[in-house]
């Protein structure tokens, strides 16, 4: 039987907008109608006229709720009878993303305070989710830790291969000019005083305590982060998590767990590495610039500063990477049926991982200052 060409026809009377679709609407008839169909703008109380559409299938209901969405019309009124209009409309519209509403002029104070308001609610209601997710992906470690044997060990290495050995390269790269960078202003400064050998103690606190641990945090929130969500937002929208499901697979334990804890055990390795770089940086900076012998460096290094700083870096890097694989893996669960959704949770992702990491280093920094170290 050959398809029926789509069509419709908006009316408009006294009483009331129908709009009547006829012809089938199927994904191998839309490309008939689809460019007029989504320029009509619809009323607020359109009637939907059924009686004479034919074949409908998800393609077509979607197009359909498209436009009843951009018209602000939800649920529709139907007129006339349709064996699967209604069901097929509601079923696409309760997975489809909401459009979102249309930019508004401000208002002056009033619409300052309620932005203010909405972005606090809307801060803390996420924090409260995080938090929320960070308590159940422990769970989850605990109750494997329990049962060994269900430790997806091939993944976890993978994800250590991935997101750990193949950073180490630009870790290392960026680190390494960070550090000269560092000693260069510090040689600069300081030179007015005569004190260029303080270079190497501003280049061991500096690398050891902050820049080593800070720039990993935020490398891995800029490539692994993202990398993570666009994975797992990628399987949320061809439905493999479903199917993970389905199967009687847990995501948590099949997709977060490996991740978590591949970052746990990969983030103090990269800070390590990081810190080693950004030393080295400084001590060529030294040595040609300074002619400090990097024997002398070095052994000024370790009687200068203490040890304590030290692991006061390597005690953020699991933190930090604890961090930046949880807000990954939620944001890309998080993520909807539309690649719109997928660049939206990536983008938001990589945010709140490189916003969070600055937010616990001062934390970090106000506990040491208070603990004097």
């Amino acid at each position: 039987m050959n398809p029926v060409d789509p069509g419709f026809a908006l009316e408009t009377s006294d009483e009331k907008t129908i709009l009547r679709l006829t012809g089938d609407w199927t994904v191998a008839t839309l490309q008939l109608v689809e460019r007029e169909f989504a320029e009509i703008a619809l009323p607020a109380g359109v009637v939907l006229d059924v009686s004479a559409l034919g074949h409908l299938d998800t393609a077509g209901a979607f197009l359909i709720d498209r436009q009843l969405r951009a018209g602000g019309v939800w649920p529709p009124q139907f007129e006339g009878a349709h064996n699967s209009a209604a069901s097929l409309l509601e079923q696409v519209h309760a997975v489809s993303d909401p459009v979102p509403p249309a930019p508004h002029r401000p208002l002056g104070i009033i619409d300052l305070l309620e932005r203010v308001g909405r972005g606090t609610v809307d801060m803390l209601s996420e924090l409260v989710a995080t938090l929320a997710f960070l308590g159940e992906t422990v769970a989850t470690i605990f109750r494997l830790a329990a049962q060994p044997w269900k430790f997806r060990w091939t993944s976890i290495v993978a994800v250590m291969e991935e997101a750990g050995l193949n950073a180490m390269p630009i870790v290392a790269f960026l680190s390494f000019f960070v550090g000269m960078v560092v000693a260069y202003i510090g040689a600069t400064t300081l030179r007015d005083f005569d004190l260029e050998i303080y270079t190497v103690e501003l280049i061991g606190y500096s690398m050891l305590r902050e820049f080593g641990v800070v720039l990993t945090g935020i490398v891995l929130a800029g490539r692994t982060n993202s990398s993570f969500t666009a994975q797992i937002g990628t399987m949320k929208m061809r439905q493999e998590i479903d199917a993970m499901q389905t199967l009687g697979l847990k995501p948590m334990e099949v997709l977060v767990a490996p991740r978590v804890l591949a970052m746990l055990v990969m983030t103090p390795i990269l800070a390590f590495i990081a810190t080693l770089a950004g030393i080295a940086g400084g001590v060529i900076v030294g040595w040609t610039s300074l002619d400090i012998n990097p024997g002398v460096f070095i052994e000024r290094l370790r009687t200068a500063v203490p040890l304590d700083q030290f692991w006061v870096g390597m005690t953020k890097a699991p933190v930090f990477g604890l961090v930046v694989a949880l807000i990954a893996c939620r944001q890309g669960l998080l993520t909807g049926g539309s690649v719109q959704s997928l660049g939206h949770r990536t983008t938001t992702s990589v945010v709140q991982a490189i916003f969070s990491i600055i937010v616990l280093d001062a934390l970090f920094a106000i506990f040491y200052m208070e603990l004097g170290i």
